[in-house]
């Protein structure tokens, strides 16, 4: 699936929280029964934009201030008188805090509540390594009936945050503060279990997804210049995985490399290495935080100082192809 349009212009650049508030409310102009439910972080979330869109839809957000467990639960009651109820809190809390009740009550009963944390990831800079979270992808995933969607801009979160409310069950987002420049068009859509094919190449696979994306295409446009070929798939879907379209890529290419905002344990990059192990082994390298939290500073220089920028790729995909 290819989803790149040409209305795209780089230099527009949001966080894909931006996209939270406002696709709420077009989802309540359509005539959905959502609700938001908040853990006292309505403005940073953006889930008072929802609320604020028209004087009947302040009903619909709940602020259930700093508890996260009651979060949860209170979606879980409201999914049970037929609302889809999605949760916002920062992505450490709204899944680290809240886990025992994501998983007992939400995806046990498989209950029509959605998971949509900001603020994931290194993106959040400053905060520090307190509240970077990098290990939801792996929470989440691990979990029985929840479904896992990482968009990488704007416009792909607004249709993440669609896609999820149009799949019943449980479904976690995962959403950050940093802004990115456009990777899809306005009217992209995205579907459960697929991926999208960003660059066809012949010589490397890179599967990426939020905010490696971009990092990822930088990166492929230096490789060209050196030679190497790099195929660019986004793998917005963590679970259930595009597994098909992965091994067609790597069948080509002959070896894979994983770049992710997260940690290397548990979240992309073994679901990435799962499938391939199953079924068509090939020599697989990993970018992403290699069992450490993380620190204070600002997003860029983070993600060089990590070792997850377009730097990174290239000398990890040049290292691959050496050793394929």
């Amino acid at each position: 699936m290819s989803a790149l349009c040409l209305d795209i212009d780089p230099s527009i650049k949001l966080a894909t929280r931006a996209a939270y508030g406002p696709t709420l409310a077009n989802l309540a102009d359509s005539g959905m029964p959502v609700v938001a439910v908040d853990a006292d972080l309505t403005g940073s979330t953006t889930t008072a934009k929802f609320a604020s869109a028209k004087p009947e839809y302040s009903a619909r957000l709940f602020n259930c201030g700093i508890a996260e467990q009651n979060m949860i639960d209170v979606a879980a009651g409201l999914a049970l008188t037929g609302h889809i109820a999605f949760t916002g809190s920062f992505a450490v809390f709204g899944t680290g805090r809240a886990y025992d009740q994501i998983r007992n009550t939400a995806c046990y009963s498989k209950l029509n509540v959605k998971i949509a944390p900001t603020h994931a990831g290194i993106s959040v800079g400053p905060d520090g390594g307190s509240h970077q979270m990098l290990e939801d992808v792996a929470l989440m995933r691990a979990i029985p009936n929840m479904r896992v969607l990482v968009p990488a801009d704007y416009n792909s979160a607004c249709a993440a945050i669609k896609l999820a409310a149009d799949t019943s069950g449980p479904v976690y987002i995962r959403m950050g503060r940093a802004a990115v420049g456009q990777i899809y068009g306005k009217d992209v859509q995205l579907n459960m279990g697929a991926s999208c094919v960003l660059r066809e190449g012949q010589d490397v696979t890179i599967i990426a997804n939020g905010v490696e994306i971009k990092e990822a295409l930088e990166a492929a446009d230096i490789l060209a210049q050196r030679g190497i070929d790099a195929e660019i798939i986004d793998a917005f879907c963590v679970k259930p995985l595009d597994e098909d379209t992965i091994i067609r890529s790597v069948q080509k290419t002959g070896c894979a490399l994983v770049a992710e905002e997260h940690s290397v344990m548990g979240g992309l990059g073994d679901a990435v290495a799962n499938a391939i192990c199953r079924r068509h082994p090939v020599p697989c390298a990993f970018v992403g935080m290699r069992d450490i939290f993380g620190k204070s500073g600002e997003f860029d220089e983070l993600m060089h100082y990590f070792g997850l920028d377009a730097e990174a790729i290239v000398k990890a995909a040049c290292q691959l192809c050496e050793n394929d």
